[in-house]
């Protein structure tokens, strides 16, 4: 037997529930470019680590700055209550995205994670914004 095999495949239903979880939390760099590149941008995406200058040198296009120590209900507030947000931080090594989406979930807003962030972005051979 082997380590793929030691414990069973979960049945089709569980499956089915499970990745359908994960993707209602989460997306990725491709389908986030897809939407930025193909005018579906349905969504606010927030970068929510580092000082105005780390995103003044590199951010993904159409990101607004906000790290997760600044969201508070008020400032959430300049969203219509149904917004999606995708947070994003410097990628794998970093908690930032995790912090921001649980502070914007206890705010009772919808909100999902890039997996990836910069370090994703960046692997997927895709530009930066500056400003």
């Amino acid at each position: 037997m082997s380590y793929v095999t030691e414990f069973p495949a979960a049945s089709p239903e569980e499956a089915v529930s499970h990745f359908t979880h994960r993707l209602s939390v989460e997306t990725d760099c491709a389908d986030v470019h897809h939407a930025l590149n193909h005018n579906e941008q349905d969504f606010v995406l927030l970068h929510v680590v580092g000082s105005p200058e780390t995103f003044a040198r590199r951010h993904i296009p159409g990101a607004i700055h906000l790290p997760h120590a600044m969201m508070t209900r008020e400032r959430m507030a300049e969203w219509p209550q149904d917004t999606l947000f995708v947070v994003y931080c410097a990628g794998p090594h970093c908690n930032g995205a995790d912090r921001a989406a649980l502070k914007l979930a206890r705010l009772g807003l919808p909100v999902k994670i890039m997996l990836g962030g910069i370090t994703g972005w960046q692997d997927e051979g895709y530009t930066f914004a500056t400003s």
